[in-house]
């Protein structure tokens, strides 16, 4: 049976390197962005400004000590209103949240800083339109619910699992020794994704597998930080070993 291999990127043409590197470029620019997402969405939840476990643990399983108010109003949305006025409404809710309090300067801020988006309008956001609604988010914090995870959860595994199949169908043509080293850094990824998403799951029930989410995470990072260097590098400033020209730039 004929074997099929890839050709190195030196032995590719110059209108596929560009394409290659056009796509890497926006994926990779794509991915950083979701990271910073990922970073403002959960860090804080736990007091400190940095990304930890904490904050994943709180996310999907909630907060003993905060309602859902509290743990937004520390967490996504702390940058969204004054340090003064989201300390204001904290207080206001450890109090007990009473109506009186709430028809006076309370309700002010909620119409100025988060009418805007949380009118009751978009069904996937807490609707903070007058004060029976916010009794909803001044319960206790008990982290995403199901039908949002199972929402999120489809859009994560279709969405990265493309880019990892671009990522990855790219990396092919890369010159890389030993060849598990290859298959483990395009092959990783997608076992991470499975653990990542089932974790959230997991955690809501045992907190701990908070670890795994983080974990899994920083596994695709490195995998797709990985096969994006060696790809660029390879593409554009690499000299191809003399192993590599003998078989007319064929990598297995």
């Amino acid at each position: 049976m004929k074997q099929s291999h890839c050709y190195h990127f030196s032995a590719l043409p110059m209108g596929m390197r560009v394409l290659f590197t056009s796509t890497l470029i926006v994926l990779g620019t794509g991915y950083l962005f979701a990271m910073i997402y990922i970073f403002e969405s959960h860090a804080g939840r736990d007091g400190n400004p940095n990304l930890s476990v904490n904050d994943l643990m709180i996310a999907y399983s909630g907060s003993k000590a905060d309602t859902r108010l509290e743990s937004a109003l520390k967490g996504p949305m702390a940058g969204m209103l004054p340090s003064e006025e989201r300390a204001e409404i904290i207080a206001w809710v450890r109090r007990g949240g009473s109506q009186a309090d709430y028809d006076g300067k309370i309700s002010k801020l909620f119409d100025q800083r988060c009418m805007a988006c949380h009118n009751g309008s978009n069904p996937h956001i807490p609707n903070l339109k007058g004060y029976e609604n916010i009794q909803h988010v001044v319960a206790r914090d008990t982290g995403m619910d199901i039908f949002t995870l199972v929402r999120v959860s489809h859009i994560h595994l279709f969405g990265i699992t493309f880019i990892f199949f671009l990522v990855g169908s790219i990396f092919c043509h890369a010159y890389v020794k030993p060849i598990w080293l290859k298959c483990v850094l395009i092959g990783l990824p997608f076992v991470s994704i499975l653990f990542d998403i089932g974790s959230w799951y997991l955690t809501k029930v045992f907190p701990p597998f908070a670890y795994v989410v983080m974990i899994s995470g920083v596994i695709m990072g490195i995998c797709f930080a990985a096969m994006w260097l060696i790809s660029i590098y390879q593409m554009w400033f690499y000299t191809p070993p003399s192993e590599l020209i003998e078989h007319d730039g064929v990598v297995s």
